[in-house]
């Protein structure tokens, strides 16, 4: 039913829009000469959909919030006493669920009760007709402002401005739901990290050298939950991925912007952006297979010890993802250092390299480690590449032949399995992941900072 509403809403706004072209046609006369209009005639067709529209989506959404609230509350008010009584709240989601079933007429596995099949009844009836019901009154709604809006066009009529004011509150609404999302995510993981400060000190936590979290049933903080060593893996991985990335997509921004022909570098640039679209488990199932034995047989040969899950095989392959970033951002910036600073340096008798290292590079450097430093924080907070070829060993050790731990790791193995997420053992991912997301977020804000000041400089 409510494909079939949906579908009839979208064709009552489209005969809208084709009502309102029409009628705003007619009036501009013979050439639609809309001269004679206060708008153009696509304004006045966009009002009568929006007027169309709007109402009749937000009274659609608020009922399918409101009547599972309201269909709810009648079935259990036709509960026996007794029965309620010794329901919990899983016990009510359960007789919910078995009551739907029974009305959907899939049934469920055991004896229904008498009054679970008659409670079903009712719910059906009352589905039905509620569906009836919404179709009615949004179809009726949409037709309405149709109509409303149609009578409106004149040839005075400010089509545009009230056009132009919706769109800005629907993109004002839209970023206001980007940043409200942002504040839930961030107030939901700093709620649960203060529950898990309650329990450890942060002194203990943001300071502490040994990580060995104790799980227990009693739902107290047993074990260390020191963070540096997790801490300093995540900062070993990322400076291996860096030193791999870095030197390799900067050459490659030099040479595509530089030196590449037109022809080479449109195909050029987008097969290495492919290397952005590859999900990261498959990196991370490279790096497990291939990369990580590799460097192991390697190590052999030259009788050196190489762990096949280190943080060099974490950190050379994260190297790899990240490439695209820095190439491609880097780019973009040197391609925008003015041609008036590479025409005047070629004049005084410098060569090309010479410009390109004495000129370009210097004043495209501001941009370059704004994207090194956006590079960082999407190394930072990478998680298969180093689930899968990090190891897990969570120890303060500057050897990166060996396995290590970082924070993305323990977070998914503090959240993975039969988690009560009350005690300690589990809310201290979220202590974790706030940690990062302040992490990363300081280095994007860094990094935007040094970008927009950079094209604040040449634009």
């Amino acid at each position: 039913m409510n494909l079939l509403l949906i579908g009839v809403l979208l064709a009552f706004i489209a005969i809208g829009y084709q009502l309102g072209l029409k009628k705003s046609r007619n009036i501009a006369g013979q050439g639609n000469n809309s001269a004679v209009l206060h708008s153009r005639p696509g304004y006045y067709g966009s009002l009568v959909a929006l007027w169309c529209g709007i109402p009749s989506c937000l009274i659609f959404i608020l009922w399918s919030l409101f009547e599972p609230m309201m269909l709810s509350h009648m079935v259990f008010s036709q509960v026996p006493a007794d029965v309620l009584s010794h329901l919990d709240p899983a016990g009510k989601s359960v007789l919910l669920d078995r009551v739907k079933a029974i009305a959907s007429g899939f049934g469920v596995t055991d004896q229904a009760q008498p009054y679970e099949l008659a409670i079903a009844k009712q719910y059906a009836e009352a589905l039905s007709i509620g569906n009836y019901a919404q179709f009615v009154v949004v179809i009726s709604i949409a037709l309405a402002g149709l109509v409303f809006a149609n009578r409106k066009i004149n040839k005075s009529f400010r089509a545009r401005n009230y056009v132009e004011r919706m769109i800005s509150i629907s993109l004002a609404l839209c970023s206001g739901v980007a940043i409200l999302t942002t504040i839930g995510i961030v107030m939901s993981m700093l709620s649960e990290a203060l529950r898990f400060f309650h329990f450890v000190e942060p002194s203990a936590f943001f300071f502490g050298r040994e990580w060995n979290p104790g799980f227990s049933t009693t739902g107290n903080a047993e074990g260390s939950y020191g963070l540096l060593p997790l801490l300093w893996g995540t900062i070993l991985v990322s400076i291996i991925a860096l030193l791999v990335a870095i030197p390799i997509g900067l050459f490659i921004a030099i040479y595509l912007a530089e030196y590449a022909s037109p022809r080479l570098r449109a195909w050029a640039k987008p097969t290495i952006e492919i290397l952005a679209g590859i999900p990261t488990i498959v990196y991370g199932v490279f790096a497990l297979m291939v990369v990580g034995p590799f460097f192991k047989m390697l190590g052999d040969s030259v009788g050196l010890h190489i762990n096949a899950t280190s943080a060099l095989t974490a950190g050379f392959v994260m190297g790899v993802m990240i490439i695209p970033f820095v190439s491609s951002l880097s780019d973009d910036i040197i391609t925008q250092v003015p041609r008036t600073l590479r025409d005047g340096s070629l004049g005084l008798g410098a060569t090309k390299s010479e410009t390109i290292r004495q000129v370009v590079l210097p004043a495209a450097l501001p941009g370059i480690i704004g994207a090194f430093l956006l590079a960082a924080s999407r190394a930072i907070g990478e998680t298969m590449i180093v689930v899968l070829a990090a190891g897990n060993s969570p120890l303060l050790q500057i050897n990166p032949l060996e396995a290590v731990s970082t924070v993305t790791v323990t977070i998914v193995n503090q959240l993975t399995g039969d988690t009560d997420f009350a005690s300690p053992q589990a809310l201290v991912a979220f202590a974790l992941g706030l940690t990062l997301f302040v992490i990363t977020l300081g280095l994007n804000i860094v990094a935007l900072y040094i970008v927009r000041k950079y094209r604040e400089q040449y634009e």
